[in-house]
């Protein structure tokens, strides 16, 4: 089973920085890729970024194109996604997944089965 621990979140103008951090641990040798979602309440939960964990390869949403980051470090098994030029409508809870098993790239929650348990990201304007 693999387990993932985010972290990072937190509140930030509109225009600020944050850096969020997913630790997985737990059977990580085969996976295929990892991605950042987020959901607002009452929203369906939407794909951010992700990344192909053999050859780095990157998607993004295209509303984040720009000024969202997403990498990995395949040595700790952690990705990150660095968010600059926050805006107040990128506020959203913030969720690491993982899968084993998708086509490229992975574009909804349905093809992720392993969850982190959500951060906060707050952008006040």
């Amino acid at each position: 089973q693999v387990q993932l621990v985010e972290s990072g979140g937190g509140l930030v103008q509109a225009g600020g920085s944050l850096r969020l951090s997913c630790a997985a641990s737990g059977g990580t040798f085969k996976m295929f890729a990892m991605a950042w979602f987020r959901q607002d309440p009452g929203k369906e939960r939407e794909i951010v970024a992700a990344i192909s964990w053999r050859d780095g390869n990157t998607y993004y949403k295209d509303s984040v194109k720009g000024r969202f980051t997403i990498s990995r470090v395949s040595a700790k098994n952690t990705v990150y996604l660095q968010m600059n030029s926050l805006k107040p409508e990128d506020t959203a809870v913030y969720y690491c997944a993982a899968t084993f098993l998708s086509s490229w790239p992975p574009r909804t929650r349905y093809e992720f089965g392993y969850w982190g348990q959500g951060t906060q990201v707050t952008v006040s304007s």
